[in-house]
Formats: structure tokens, sequence, C-alpha cells
């Protein structure tokens, strides 16, 4: 007998980072992307959002304060992603991290979204994207997903989001 298939309502809340430095992540996840501080708990945590919600990112330090990234070839979280709501919108984010100087690790056009890769100060992996209307993801002739990474081009990126 087949498990049945999870509800197609359900979605991802949030996630909840452990940092070494609380401000400094703020510095980063408010001051660079733009989230805005819902809420703090002294020097050891904070909730983030987009929009008013109450957190989409929490931030703590109660078991990392002054910690150091888990070393490669380790388990863990590979990255957080973010998702735009529009290609705009991720130009935006990209021209605010070059704005700051921030390090990409990576660009790509996967078909069914647009992609950026960097590292927050932790050395958390995040993604900045977009989803293409489903209706535009690549198929096979047999109607089966077709995801591919192809490269981005980031200043067609940065020429749209100026354009908005």
């Amino acid at each position: 007998m087949a498990t049945p298939a999870i509800s197609p309502a359900v979605r991802i809340g949030h996630v909840h980072l452990k940092v070494a430095d609380l401000q400094r992540a703020l510095d980063f996840y408010c001051g660079v992307l733009g989230f805005e501080l819902m809420q703090k708990f002294g020097r050891q945590a904070a909730f983030i959002s987009a929009g008013g919600y109450h957190h989409h990112i929490g931030l703590n330090t109660w078991e990392s304060l002054g910690g150091s990234p888990p070393p490669a070839g380790s388990t863990g979280l590979y990255h957080t992603a973010i998702l735009y709501p529009d290609r705009p919108t991720l130009g935006d984010a990209l021209r605010r991290l070059m704005e700051n100087k921030i390090e990409i690790d990576g660009a790509a056009d996967h078909g069914v979204s647009e992609a950026i890769y960097l590292r927050d100060p932790d050395q958390n992996g995040v993604e900045l994207y977009r989803d293409r209307p489903q209706e535009q993801w690549p198929r096979t002739a047999g109607g089966e997903l077709a995801m591919f990474s192809h490269a981005l081009d980031l200043g067609a990126l940065l020429i749209e989001a100026s354009q908005r």
C-alpha cells in the first residue's frame, strides 16, 4: 500500500540558524539583504522577516556564541534558500550584494529557477532565487521535469533590476 503524498499546501515556514555573532548576522541579513528585525532577545537571538511575518529566519547564539563553522565534509545544513517574487527583485538582491562587496560563490539558471549562491558571515550557504512559472519549466518528451544548470547572466539581471 502506497503512502499518500503530503498535502500540496504544506510549506517550509522558517529556518533557524546558529550563529557565532548575532549582530554580525543581523548586519548581513537585515543590513545587506534587507530583512526586517521583528524581535530580539537580548544578545542571544533575533527573529527577522520579509513583509511583517513573525519570522522567516531565526538567528541564535544559544549553542554557537563565538563558534566556528562546521568542517568541510560534515553533515548539516547545505543552504537556506530565499525565494524572491520575480526577476527584478532578485536583481535588486544582486545589486545589494555587489554594493556591500559580498562574494558570490556561483549563479545558475536551472530552467525552473534562477539562483545566486553565497555564504553568510558564519559560512552558512545561502541561495537567493526566483522560480519561473510552472508552465515554463523544462520537461522531457514524456513530461518529466528536466532541470539543468546553465550560467546565469548577472549583467542582464542587474539591468532588469534597474528598470523596475
